[in-house]
């Protein structure tokens, strides 16, 4: 098992009022699955997204990710933990302006201090992974948004994390863009990479193995709740 989250509450402190968020969240993924956890706007994907990814600490319950305790932690350890662990996939790209694609894609290997040489190495086997190897020395200005997406699926793969966590990966695209990227998805699972990609869109969410629905903070799988989605 590579994640393990029980008993998953999460509060947020407004005034004097407390705002639950999260209620008794239950999730485990193994390795190689490919799970898309998919709610409405305020159902607290976010947060839980933020949770898995440590980014946020839940108010109660326990997280293991790969084998470790994630809540005994520290934030050296967290950070740590995120570089070797977790390849993110943002909506919007955040990509590095000014630099090439392949600049970008070396990036989390300079912060786990590989050497210049073998980094641009790596980021060039990542983005010739995604079908990017005749793009390396383009800038994010000279890329269309699906090769923008791509350029970042190249950069969260670079240092070979456990986890592939994805936020409204298609979000910012086309259809035909956003199709091109869920069969990139299907490709690295197919490989061995275990996604979790967070989604408001059916369609989208229809291409995992596995769904997992979130509805006003809590966990729903298969069937359940069928008609609160």
């Amino acid at each position: 098992m590579i994640l393990n989250l029980q008993n998953i509450y999460k509060d947020y402190q407004q005034d004097k009022l407390v705002v639950p968020v999260l209620k008794d969240v239950c999730l485990t993924v193994e390795e190689g699955e490919y799970v898309a956890i998919m709610g409405p706007s305020g159902s607290g994907k976010t947060t839980l997204m933020n949770i898995i990814g440590c980014l946020d600490k839940p108010t109660s319950g326990t997280y293991e990710l790969a084998g470790e305790d994630v809540l005994k932690l520290k934030d050296k350890q967290l950070s740590d933990l995120r570089l070797r662990s977790i390849g993110f996939v943002f909506q919007s790209f955040h990509l590095m302006p000014r630099e090439t694609a392949v600049e970008n894609v070396s990036l989390p290997l300079s912060y786990a201090g590989v050497k210049k040489k073998e980094r641009r190495e790596r980021a060039i086997k990542a983005l010739e992974r995604v079908g990017l190897g005749d793009r390396v020395d383009f800038r994010p200005t000279q890329l269309s948004g699906g090769q923008k997406q791509r350029v970042a699926i190249a950069r969260a793969m670079v240092n070979n994390p456990k986890i592939l966590l994805a936020d409204e990966p298609t979000g910012a695209l086309d259809s035909k863009s956003g199709e091109q990227i869920m069969e990139l998805f299907q490709k690295l699972n197919e490989e061995g990479v275990t996604i979790v990609m967070i989604t408001h869109d059916p369609h989208i969410a229809s291409n995992a193995k596995r769904m997992v629905k979130i509805i006003d903070g809590e966990i729903f799988e298969g069937d359940e709740k069928e008609d609160a989605s």
